[in-house]
């Protein structure tokens, strides 16, 4: 019996480790800019070659600052390289991911996240 309560406080603990909040988990890439009850605005960088950890958004909107190659790896273990441009905009639907500047330029964004 003590085995299986060993194993529900495990599982207990590792669901919040699933919706992983970037800013807590990874405040050398991710800092809060503006939050109220509608929005958080998140600044973003990454130095070349620099990866995060698994983490979730809600729906946003990128406001792209430099030129960046992105690569996205999924919990899925699938992966997509999203280049981006200065200047350009894009919408973001939520989800989980882990991002990793695979360029040889720092890159930095605004993220808009929506809370509703």
């Amino acid at each position: 019996m003590r085995s299986k309560g060993c194993l529900l406080a495990v599982l207990a603990l590792s669901l919040p480790l699933a919706a992983q909040d970037p800013v807590k988990v990874d405040p050398k890439h991710y800092k809060v800019e503006f939050e109220n009850s509608d929005v958080r605005v998140l600044r973003i960088t990454y130095g070349a070659g620099e990866k995060s950890v698994m983490h979730e958004h809600p729906n946003a909107v990128a406001v792209f600052l430099t030129d960046q190659k992105v690569r996205f790896t999924f919990p899925d273990g699938k992966t997509e390289d999203l280049p981006s441009k200065a200047g350009e905009t894009r919408w973001t639907a939520g989800g989980k991911h882990l991002p990793e500047n695979t360029g040889s330029k720092r890159m930095e964004l605004v993220l808009v996240e929506l809370k509703k």
